[in-house]
């Protein structure tokens, strides 16, 4: 069955990859963006509509005729999460509820909300998370996936499915690239300088997910039969993808072509937690790529020319970039024009 898929953040680094697979089942999708990485990101398509928009300005006539949202859109990852806390708050948490009861009022269907591992922080060596353990979130980031999930899960009924999907730390290539993701920074300076980046001390367990395989699981959870996944939480990865980080530069260095050192740095990371994935798999959906297949992916693409570090593949100095050009065009601007003047002005 195809539907009509509203789908947010769908320019950003999961969105790229799974607006194209939906498309591919022949679901028609309307994405909503602010395009901060740039409208390249997705192609043109018959089925796909494009919309550049907030989601904190969402509306409910936005959602007329939608039946399924996958609500990506968020402030991504830790630092900038520290750095624009109050937006954090409003993006990832606040917005994304009000999504969701928008969805709901409008009469779709599904509603997928993509949160994150994060939310268990620091746990013990000996424990693995599942869905039921305790929390623990250390990070603005991980304390507003937190909170949204409460938000939606709430709003779930007979009417109205909502599932939610703590996606472990995702890798690979992706057409809006990020090398701020623990294998892709790997990658790069291993491919790049033949010196791997790795955050000491080593120690510390990380769940990790490709990118391909997060996308079709988020739209398992949208498609599954609704008795297997209304109202519940998925953490979405695979035991073969739990690595210590000093395990996975090893694995990283080792399929990367040449000799490769680690390069240590940064404080020890206190993020550490070991996570199950039997819930997910026993409704029918299994991760089927390893860390090894999301390096060779990096490394191919930065060999092709698609990819290269810039300040858009690390996304907290994208942000801050745009903030200082905002500052730079302000300054320059006359009239909200910059060289070119209209004629009245002269």
């Amino acid at each position: 069955m195809t539907m009509r898929v509203f789908v947010t953040g769908g320019g950003g680094y999961i969105g790229s990859v799974l607006i194209p697979k939906l498309l591919d089942q022949g679901h028609s999708v309307m994405v909503l963006d602010r395009f901060f990485f740039g409208r390249e990101t997705l192609g043109d398509h018959p089925r796909l509509e494009v919309v550049v928009g907030d989601t904190r300005r969402l509306s409910g006539d936005q959602f007329k005729d939608v039946e399924a949202v996958i609500d990506l859109a968020a402030i991504s990852n830790d630092p900038s999460g520290d750095l624009f806390e109050s937006a954090t708050w409003a993006i990832n948490d606040r917005a994304r509820v009000r999504c969701a009861q928008l969805a709901k009022e409008a009469g779709a269907r599904r509603y997928v909300l993509p949160s994150s591992c994060s939310v268990y922080g620091f746990q013990s060596a000996e424990l693995v998370s599942t869905e039921d353990s305790p929390t623990n979130p250390l990070t603005t980031y991980a304390k507003a996936n937190l909170a949204a999930e409460s938000g939606v899960l709430a709003l779930s009924d007979d009417q109205f499915c909502v599932a939610v999907a703590r996606q472990a730390t995702v890798y690979g290539y992706s057409p809006r690239m990020r090398f701020d993701l623990a294998i892709n920074g790997m990658t790069y300076g291993a491919w790049k300088t033949g010196e791997l980046p790795l955050m000491r001390d080593g120690s510390q367990w990380r769940p990790m997910v490709h990118v391909e395989d997060t996308a079709e699981a988020l739209i398992h959870l949208m498609t599954a039969d609704e008795s297997l996944v209304q109202g519940e939480v998925f953490n979405v990865g695979s035991e073969m993808n739990v690595y210590q980080i000093g395990q996975l530069g090893s694995t990283v260095a080792d399929t990367v072509a040449g000799d490769v050192s680690i390069n240590w740095y940064g404080d020890p990371d206190h993020r550490s937690y070991r996570v199950s994935f039997e819930k997910i798999e026993s409704t029918g959906w299994k991760a089927l790529r390893r860390a090894e297949d999301g390096v060779k992916d990096v490394t191919a693409a930065l060999e092709r020319g698609d990819t290269d570090l810039t300040p858009k593949t690390i996304t907290l100095d994208w942000y801050k970039a745009l903030v200082q050009f905002r500052s730079i065009l302000e300054n320059v601007e006359l009239d909200g024009n910059l060289v070119d003047l209209p004629e009245d002005l002269m």
